[in-house]
């Protein structure tokens, strides 16, 4: 009878990972909320922004979704917004998702000629509990009427739901 006992630790170990369940799942929706700052190819300009992503995945791995943005850009008060349309397909490590994708958008506003715009992205998200994550994501995107040489990089921290 005593001898069985030294399986219950080990039964536990085993069944931690299932019980962790911090990945996606098709039909999981997410919703994130991020900073981001960004330059021109050459660094001499720069913004900051706010954005809200809301996301469905499709399957485990595939997401598509929603994101509206809001920009401040430097040298004044100059303000902007875009919306955009993304598909990631994400990389199932437990805990870690890293992901590669891309976007199409309109960006419009104050001081800035409103275009179309698009772009491949690389991220990764990490799951701090079983239901948030911090998402870091760098993306590169250009006017679509000017060609890629139109392009800026954009770097993004948020942190997400998953439900």
């Amino acid at each position: 009878m005593l001898r069985k006992l030294y399986l219950v630790p080990v039964l536990a170990l085993l069944a931690l990972p299932a019980l962790s369940q911090a990945q996606f799942e098709a039909g999981n929706w997410s919703l994130e909320l991020s900073g981001q700052g960004s330059n021109d190819k050459d660094f001499r300009t720069g913004n900051a922004s706010v954005q809200f992503n809301l996301g469905y995945f499709v399957t485990k791995e595939l997401e598509v979704g929603v994101r509206q943005q809001l920009i401040w850009s430097d040298g004044g008060s100059a303000w902007a917004g875009a919306t955009a349309a993304a598909a990631d397909y994400h990389f199932d490590l437990d805990r870690w998702q890293p992901y590669v994708g891309g976007f199409i958008g309109y960006s419009y506003g104050s001081d800035v000629s409103d275009a179309w715009t698009a772009g491949p992205e690389v991220g990764v998200k990490y799951f701090v509990n079983t239901t948030t994550f911090i998402d870091v994501n760098a993306a590169y995107e250009f006017d679509l009427n000017n060609g890629i040489d139109s392009g800026a990089f954009l770097y993004t921290l948020g942190l997400g739901f998953r439900w």
